[in-house]
């Protein structure tokens, strides 16, 4: 395997075919460069498609009134429903061991002003729980707590760029800021995972605001988050008994999909993980398929070579040359400019990914990347292919006749 003669016959060799050993050594470069893009492009799909939730807790279930769009126990279609704060309660009581946080949502838009500035933000009254929900991180102060819902406090946390927009370089905390005309203490700041729009939002206590909107108990939304420890299968069975518990509740018909929405995060996993696999599995067929082109294209090469060398051969089998020395030399050879190659195309392809990967951050592409585990497997493709790819060609040369290969023209 080290033999140092080996070693040096095989580089005189590859160095007197140049123009041959490019070509062997492209065909699998470029095969493997191939395979590797393809699987980064799909991750960086699959980051991009993930990362778009990065912002909310990833076991997160929301639950939205609609309008029903059918007639049933009664009640005509047509029929908006509408959540309220027992609903919130129900949920809670219902489903002691299912739940990890929830929170109930009231949507408002607020003119805030303070001093001279001024700007229009989304308001988002919820419950303590929410910050979880979220995974909004406070970076400065404090949030929302239950005796600031209790007292319905008129307090706000509010966006980094929300601060930015109208405390400039003044620290927020301790001010206060009008919105609507009325003045809110602000007691935090914090930023978000998500866009820019997600950082110019004001939070505040629920409680406060259905009191500004004439003492309502009414809410938009129920945001909750499951036990972490179910798998995919316990959260979508949670998610379909809170649907129907619901629907019971608001007495709306079992089929009606338009009546009340839930949403589970899970199917969403589910979604993409689903497409993410059928889009590896075709980047990894069509990178296989180059390199199995590849691989044809070595063996025709080495058959080519091997004709080429027939009476070299022959002078060896003459000299008392072995046949396992033979197929020794050849798939040397044909390992190592399969292997150089490959590990050159895979640096290559980690050269790009390094530098341009960073370069693009899109909601639907993240981060093309490929880990540890591919670019072992692609090695071993590599080994295994060099030995392929030689090993015919080795054995032909092999059983070659002293006498028929110095006669060969």
């Amino acid at each position: 395997m080290f033999d140092r003669d080996v070693w040096q016959e095989i580089f005189n060799t590859l160095k007197t075919n140049k123009l041959r050993t490019f070509l062997t050594g492209f065909s699998v470069g470029w095969a493997i460069f191939i395979l590797v893009m393809l699987l980064a492009s799909v991750n960086g799909m699959e980051n991009g498609f993930v990362g778009q939730f990065n912002d909310d807790a990833t076991n997160s279930i929301f639950v939205r009134p609609g309008t029903t769009s059918k007639a049933y126990a009664g009640f005509e279609a047509n029929r908006r429903i509408q959540l309220k704060n027992d609903d919130l309660e129900y949920i809670k009581q219902s489903f002691p061991d299912d739940i990890e946080y929830i929170s109930a949502r009231y949507n408002a838009n607020a003119t805030a002003k303070y001093k001279s500035e001024t700007g229009s933000y989304f308001v988002q009254a919820t419950h303590p729980d929410h910050q979880a929900i979220e995974k909004t991180l406070v970076i400065a102060g404090r949030y929302i707590n239950e005796a600031d819902v209790v007292n319905k406090a008129k307090v706000a946390v509010i966006g980094r760029k929300v601060a930015e927009d109208l405390f400039k370089t003044e620290d927020p905390l301790g001010k206060f800021v009008e919105f609507n005309g009325l003045p809110f203490r602000v007691i935090g700041i914090f930023t978000d995972d998500g866009d820019d729009n997600a950082e110019r939002r004001i939070y505040a206590p629920i409680s406060t605001y259905q009191r500004i909107y004439g003492n309502t108990n009414d809410i938009n939304m129920i945001a909750l988050t499951y036990n972490p420890t179910y798998d995919l299968t316990k959260a979508l069975e949670f998610s379909r008994r809170l649907e129907d518990l619901m629907k019971r509740r608001h007495k709306i018909d079992p089929e009606d999909q338009a009546g009340l929405y839930v949403w589970n995060y899970a199917e969403a996993f589910e979604n993409i993980s689903s497409f993410t696999a059928v889009l590896k599995g075709i980047g990894i067929g069509v990178g296989f398929l180059i390199l199995i082109s590849g691989i044809v294209g070595i063996g025709n090469i080495m058959v080519f070579t091997i004709k080429e060398r027939t009476k070299e051969i022959g002078v060896r089998k003459a000299l008392g040359a072995r046949p396992r020395q033979i197929i020794n030399l050849v798939l040397l050879e044909s390992v190592f400019i399969t292997s150089l190659s490959g590990f050159v195309g895979l640096f290559f392809a980690w050269i790009i990914l390094a530098g341009v990967g960073p370069m693009f951050q899109t909601p639907a592409f993240s981060n093309p990347s490929v880990n540890l585990s591919t670019v072992v497997t692609a090695t071993i493709i590599l080994i295994v292919a060099g030995v392929l790819a030689g090993l015919i060609p080795a054995m032909k040369a092999a059983n070659v006749k002293p006498i028929v290969a110095l006669s060969d023209k």
